[in-house]
């Protein structure tokens, strides 16, 4: 790590603590003896998401923050529950260091974990997303819960 103040190469961690998901390290310079702060943390990829039509976005936390929470709404789902499927999504394709990924994957992800945490809410994710046209897609889906099959 340069030193801020002289430049010199090598400096030594006098200190080093957790800081909001970060590390923070008070180091000091070996050659003028100041000292500063730093800030480390995980480098996480770039995830984009390729959607229906073949566009690609980056991978937006809130946007599928905001999409569960709609199929949730009035349900006994926590805010904890929706941000630990978030959390379990992100860090999946973080550590098999993925960088490209459908939509649709994404989809199946969220409606697996809805599917253990809340059925009706499961229904509401799969009406939306799957794009339910008519009744029989409820009826149908609804039948898959009671038999416990998992279609896709």
């Amino acid at each position: 790590m340069r030193c801020p103040f002289c430049g010199f190469e090598e400096t030594k961690v006098v200190d080093s603590r957790p800081a909001d998901g970060q590390k923070r390290r008070r180091r000091e310079c070996t050659s003028c003896g100041k000292r500063f702060t730093t800030y480390e943390s995980v480098e996480v990829p770039v995830l984009l998401v390729t959607k229906k039509d073949n566009t690609a976005e980056l991978f937006n936390r809130n946007k599928l923050i905001a999409g569960i929470s709609t199929a949730v709404k009035k349900r006994p789902v926590s805010a904890g529950d929706i941000n630990r499927i978030v959390e379990e999504i992100e860090s999946y394709y973080a550590n098999k260091m993925v960088t490209q990924v459908t939509s649709s994957e994404i989809g199946d992800r969220v409606l697996a974990a809805l599917r253990e945490i809340d059925q009706v809410a499961y229904v509401r994710f799969a009406s939306v997303y799957k794009d339910f046209d008519d009744v029989d897609s409820f009826i149908d889906i609804i039948s898959e819960l009671r038999s416990g099959e998992k279609k896709h």
